[in-house]
C-alpha cells in the first residue's frame, strides 16, 4: 500500500457484538488484530500462500465427506462470499436505510461451478476480489466504519461486516487443514 494510501485509510477498530450476526461470533473471535484493512491485507497473503501450495493435481473432485464441498467449490465460496459482504459493507458505510437481504449459500456454490474451473484462476479470483475490498475498505472515512444497517435481518456494521469476511475465511481455512489436507498427501 502506498504511503498516500495508507494515509487516508482510517483504521476500523475492531468490532462489539451487535456490530455482525450472532453466528458469525466464534469465527470473528479467532481473528486477530483491530483494523479490518490490516487484518484483510495479511490475511489474503497467508491464504493465497497457503493454497498456492495445495497439490493443484490432487484437488480434483476431493471431498471430506459425501456431499461436501470440493476445495476448489470452498475457495469459488470465499469469493462469492466476500464480494456479497464487502457489497454489505458499501450499503451500510453509505447510510443504506433498505433491509439488505440475505443468500443461499448452497444455490450459489452450485451456481459458481468451482469444481470445474481452473486451480489458478480461481486463485487469481480471490486476489482480485480482496484487492477490491481492500479498496473499499481504505476509503471509508471513520464514521463510515460504525455506521450501522440491517443485513439478513440483523444489526450490521461496515467494521462487523469486514471482521466477518476475515473471520469466515480463517473457519473454511481451518476446515482444509483439519479435513482436507490429510486426502491430499
Amino acid at each position: 500500500m502506498t504511503q498516500a494510501i495508507a494515509a487516508l485509510a482510517e483504521r476500523s477498530g475492531r468490532p462489539v457484538p451487535g456490530e455482525y450476526a450472532d453466528y458469525a461470533q466464534a469465527d470473528i473471535d479467532t481473528v486477530n488484530g483491530d483494523d479490518a484493512v490490516a487484518v484483510l491485507e495479511t490475511l489474503a497473503e497467508e491464504t493465497l500462500a497457503f493454497l498456492r501450495g495445495l497439490p493443484d493435481e490432487k484437488l480434483a473432485g476431493v471431498r471430506y465427506a459425501p456431499g461436501k464441498w470440493t476445495v476448489k467449490d470452498l475457495v469459488a465460496h470465499l469469493i462469492d462470499d466476500e464480494r456479497i459482504f464487502a457489497y454489505r459493507a458499501l450499503c451500510v458505510a453509505r447510510g443504506e436505510t433498505q433491509p439488505l437481504p440475505g443468500f443461499d449459500e448452497k444455490l450459489y456454490a452450485v451456481g459458481a461451478a468451482g469444481e470445474a474451473r481452473p486451480w489458478l484462476d480461481l486463485l487469481a479470483e480471490y486476489s482480485i476480489v480482496r484487492a477490491a475490498s481492500l479498496a473499499l475498505f481504505r476509503s471509508l472515512p471513520a464514521t463510515a466504519w460504525t455506521r450501522g444497517g440491517t443485513v439478513n435481518g440483523y444489526s450490521a456494521t461496515a467494521r462487523g461486516l469486514a471482521f466477518h469476511i476475515a473471520g469466515h475465511e480463517l473457519h473454511h481455512l481451518r476446515i482444509v487443514r483439519e479435513r482436507y489436507l490429510p486426502l491430499l498427501v
